[in-house]
């Protein structure tokens, strides 16, 4: 991806969407399967990996610790034959929090493992106790100082863990690390998210032996190696998401193939409960509407209850529905930055705490220049602009270009007014 230093998305409001959409390549999936990619010696190729910048940041933070990457096609062939280092490098490590799915694969690899302080989106406190406890229990050694964590699982062995809340991250570390642990390890109340269970499909078609992934208990037992392997990972149903959102939005009628209708269950059932018209057939969705929105209470949750991640993406279309909607967002406390920029832009919203928040409906937001503050209120932000009355600018794009794919392409092939405005070229 080629972009300007200081990117602008901006959006002339009214168009309604039509076309088909193509899927792409989920940003979840893709990452810890990049990390758990260090865990063999053998090459292993991640075909239809999506042209985001958190692939990007991933990418330079596996050639620090000495994985040879190669970009062919829409593929990347991962060589970490030769892998050196199990320190993640720090400026990177700031990038992006998905860098702590490197815990797990490195301590499978070296049976050590230095993390700092991962980065990534602020929103809110997303806390790496869950890890640690975890591999506590496999007799994993943690040292705290200044430059973050050292991990020494020398000796390590398996246990049963049960988790206190059903964490993507922990579970996947704890199934990576644990895949050539010698013995049965068990997760209680793991991550049944569909990301985790294409971690462990990936790593099953390793030559790993885990069971249960997708239900209420996973078991691992574990192996002496894994091979490489040719692996497509799954779509990405939050992209998917927010297609949907955004023709409901602006009163289009859109194909999505590919579209994880099954892992979108819970927004399909909002938007239908709302007033959306929705059609599937195999993994095809077709979305449209054409009269008024009803009001709506969204509660989040671990999946498959509804997820974090649309919550941001479906404020916009709660402002335009009729009556007041109420969002609990119970997975991450400051999901809610966006309300300040849309309220920005003529919507009605206030929170009553950073877990609750009314939404007055019939709000016609007018274009403004806003300020994206993250991945998921950035999209939200493009939603809002696709049916504001006049020009919306939106500044600090590279939070919505760490899992979207071109999004002004994705949008503009639709019949979005959207472009990206630049001043000074720069690779990345």
């Amino acid at each position: 991806m080629n972009y300007c230093f200081n990117d602008k998305l901006e959006i002339v409001g009214g168009n309604r969407l039509f076309g088909t959409f193509k899927n792409q390549t989920s940003k979840n999936a893709v990452l810890p399967i990049m990390s758990a990619s260090i865990m063999t010696e053998g090459v292993v190729e991640i075909r239809q990996v999506p042209d985001i910048l958190d692939v990007k940041n991933m990418k330079k933070i596996l050639r620090k610790l000495g994985v040879k990457v190669t970009k062919k096609k829409d593929s990347l062939l991962l060589d970490s034959s030769k892998i050196s280092r199990f320190q993640v490098d720090e400026n990177l490590s700031k990038t992006m929090r998905s860098s702590i799915f490197l815990l797990g694969a490195l301590l499978s690899r070296f049976k050590e493992a230095h993390i700092t302080f991962p980065g990534g989106c602020k929103i809110g406190n997303r806390p790496i106790d869950l890890h640690i406890d975890a591999l506590k229990k496999l007799n994993v050694k943690v040292i705290e100082d200044e430059s973050g964590f050292f991990f020494d699982g020398r000796s390590a062995k398996p246990n049963k863990i049960k988790l206190k809340i059903p964490s993507v991250g922990a579970t996947e570390n704890i199934v990576q690390f644990a895949v050539k642990l010698k013995g049965k390890t068990e997760i209680f109340n793991p991550a049944r998210e569909p990301e985790v269970v294409d971690l462990c499909n990936f790593l099953n078609s390793m030559g790993a032996k885990i069971v249960g992934a997708g239900t209420k208990k996973i078991t691992i037992y574990g192996v002496d190696s894994l091979f490489g392997i040719q692996y497509t990972p799954i779509k990405d149903r939050i992209v998917s998401g927010t297609i949907m959102i955004a023709t409901a939005l602006t009163k289009g009628k859109v194909t999505i193939i590919d579209g994880c209708a099954k892992e979108n269950e819970s927004l399909i059932k909002i938007l239908s409960s709302i007033g959306c018209k929705i059609d599937l057939e195999n993994d095809i969705i077709k979305v449209s509407r054409e009269g008024e929105l009803k009001n709506i209470n969204i509660v989040t949750g671990y999946f498959p209850k509804f997820p974090t991640d649309l919550q941001s993406i479906i404020l916009p279309l709660l402002c335009v529905a009729e009556g007041n909607s109420k969002v609990q967002e119970l997975v991450f406390e400051n999901r809610f930055l966006i309300a300040k920029e849309l309220n920005r832009m003529g919507a009605n919203i206030s929170l009553s705490n950073a877990h609750t928040a009314l939404v007055r409906g019939l709000s016609a937001p007018r274009g403004r220049t806003v300020k994206a503050t993250d991945l998921r209120g950035g999209a939200g932000l493009v939603l809002a602009g696709l049916i504001a009355k006049g020009k919306t600018i939106i500044s600090d794009v590279h939070f919505i270009d760490r899992g979207y794919d071109h999004i002004e392409h994705m949008l503009s092939s639709l019949g979005a007014n959207i472009r990206r405005v630049c001043q000074k070229q720069k690779s990345r």
